[in-house]
């Protein structure tokens, strides 16, 4: 067992590789940062990003989600899709996301890392998004906030 997650964890670094050169070809792209707290555990706001019908409930789209890698994604009613790089219950989750609007490149994918780590209260989201189309970076660096980050709080209220 510990030989096959072994060649497969060399498999997710050795593609992530390639999907950062290739990109770096391709577009012009800059990285997104930021963070937010929630009060959850890190355990149960993975939980929520990683379910499709909790998922949903937040963004208010449609959502069908995998728990494996490299299993796929579809997120704001197909709007959003992509594939699983790293998963770790409580901890992290890498995927790779392609978003369905004018101006980006149709094979396409940025990066999106939501780091969970503890603290007291909750939880601290880093989150990073790497290969962002320029053009693109303002309404991303917005959409996070209003459709995910705020959406989130409100949706730890009920």
């Amino acid at each position: 067992m510990l030989v096959s997650t072994h060649r497969h964890f060399f498999y997710v670094i050795t593609f992530r590789i390639f999907s950062f050169e290739h990109m770096k070809e391709t577009i012009k792209s800059k990285t997104l940062r930021q963070q937010a707290t929630f009060s959850c555990s890190p355990l149960e706001l993975y939980e929520i990003l990683m379910n499709s019908k909790k998922h949903g409930e937040i963004t208010g789209g449609k959502a069908k989600i995998s728990n494996k890698i490299p299993g796929q994604f579809e997120v704001f009613d197909g709007y959003v899709h992509g594939y699983n790089i790293e998963l770790v219950p409580g901890k992290k989750i890498i995927q790779a996301w392609h978003f369905s609007e004018d101006g980006w490149p149709e094979d396409h994918f940025s990066i999106c890392t939501f780091q969970l780590n503890k603290i007291k209260g909750g939880t601290k989201l880093i989150f990073t998004q790497k290969g962002i189309p320029i053009h693109k970076y303002t309404s991303l660096q917005e959409g996070w906030k209003q459709y995910y980050w705020e959406s989130l709080k409100r949706y730890l209220l009920k």
